[in-house]
């Protein structure tokens, strides 16, 4: 079986390679049409999806359009938002979403499956969301995120031949759409049905970073043995999960995935959208891997603000002099300290090279746990931390006054590890 993936890696990275016709830019599995089209044809199909699956990540009226989108990130010291218009008063328009163009072509969409925060990505974090009907197609909206198993059944498998995937991850551990992507794929190798993945870029896929999950920990925020910061795209994840025997009962998947084009592990990926309503910008991104660790702390992250992940705070912490006030906003309606004034560090001005110098930096929690001075009560009793750390050593090393040198130094070996055991999966250089 490995042999085959191998060969298979082989072959999807020359095709991935980079092609005279389409210049540097980065081609999305989605745009492939040529490539996946005529295996739906005939075919019921649903789709793994959200508001992230634009074909091609294609977007008018930005500055990100005409820099950001040409080679990669432009301004190494700031950071372009998402959707800053090019001139004042512009507007913002996104190209066609993959099931808009699958019914433009004639293909038969039966279901479209929604992940965490739905199919909108508005939901706060964990929230249920019921399933429902998509107001412009009238196509049934599968949640996975509503009271019950998050495994769909029969009934809902029973819907469809292929399934489809096309969503934009961040590359984390405790980012939960690769978990969805995971138990779609258990109840396909387990009805039958084959899954497609339109392979997109890893925001975050130029290192790999963190412990490698002790399962003991494992969650709905971690599911895998990967490292936290795994640097796999989708596609590749979803190669490792069949070959090495991750679904229920040591199932395979009947999988094909369609690369990206002029996409390396090298490649700095700038989004389009928000790909969860707390992760505003690319900034944001890129210090989820070190921030997202005070979600298990008694200091929060900024939920309730415009720039979440990108600080972190206390009401208590009042030695420190930028100070901000969570509120109740769409995608974080009961935020942590709601209306209190919180006082801490803010990183927004923290150069993109230091962030990425860094990697997973536990300096910001190591730093909040000192000047809260509470000891163990800064961790979370319920254990949260435990699982998005994924081991328990780190909270100890943290209650013993290690630095951040230290704690990073001691998963070295599990990242030297994981990236052995993750390139018969790679299909990118």
């Amino acid at each position: 079986m490995k042999i085959l993936i191998v060969l298979y890696a082989l072959l999807a990275s020359l095709s991935a390679g980079a092609s005279p016709c389409h210049g540097n830019k980065v081609i999305l599995g989605d745009e492939r049409l040529e490539e996946y089209l005529n295996s739906l044809e005939g075919k019921r199909v649903a789709v793994f999806s959200n508001h992230s699956g634009i074909v091609g990540d294609k977007v008018k009226g930005s500055r990100l359009a005409d820099d950001v989108r040409k080679n990669g990130i432009t301004d190494k010291n700031s950071l372009i938002p998402f959707t800053e218009p090019s001139v004042p008063g512009g507007t913002i328009e996104y190209g066609p979403h993959l099931v808009d163009v699958l019914l433009e072509k004639g293909v038969d969409v039966r279901g479209i499956f929604s992940p965490e925060h739905g199919f909108r990505g508005t939901a706060d974090a964990g929230e249920n969301v019921a399933s429902g009907k998509d107001g412009k197609t009238g196509i049934d909206i599968l949640s996975l995120y509503e009271k019950g198993s998050r495994i769909p059944g029969k009934d809902k498998m029973d819907r469809f031949d292929v399934l489809l995937v096309d969503i934009q991850d961040v590359g984390l551990r405790y980012y939960t759409y690769y978990i969805s992507m995971l138990h779609l794929m258990d109840a396909c190798a387990k009805y039958g049905k084959k899954v497609i993945i339109l392979d997109r870029p890893n925001p975050n896929g130029f290192y790999v970073d963190g412990p490698i999950l002790d399962m003991e920990y494992k969650s709905g925020i971690g599911a895998l043995p990967i490292c936290t910061v795994h640097g796999m795209t989708l596609g590749e994840l979803a190669l490792m999960i069949n070959g090495e025997g991750w679904l229920e009962d040591g199932r395979k998947c009947d999988l094909e995935v369609i690369p990206c084009l002029n996409y390396s592990h090298g490649t700095k990926y700038s989004l389009i959208v928000p790909p969860s309503p707390n992760l505003k910008d690319m900034k944001s991104v890129y210090l989820y891997s070190s921030t997202c660790y005070f979600e298990g702390t008694a200091v929060t992250a900024g939920r309730g603000t415009l720039f979440p992940f990108e600080v972190y705070g206390h009401p208590a912490m009042k030695g420190y002099p930028f100070s901000f006030v969570p509120r109740s906003i769409p995608g974080a309606k009961k935020p942590r300290f709601l209306g209190e004034e919180c006082f801490g560090v803010d990183l927004r001005g923290k150069p993109l090279e230091s962030v990425w110098e860094e990697k997973i930096n536990l300096e910001y929690v190591i730093d909040a746990w000192r000047a809260l001075g509470t000891g163990d009560e800064f961790f979370m009793s319920n254990g949260h931390f435990e699982l998005l750390a994924g081991v328990s050593w780190i909270r100890k090393m943290i209650e013993s006054g290690c630095t951040a040198e230290e704690i990073s130094a001691s998963w070295e070996g599990d990242v030297k590890a994981f990236e052995e055991m993750r390139k018969p999966y790679l299909l990118y250089e």
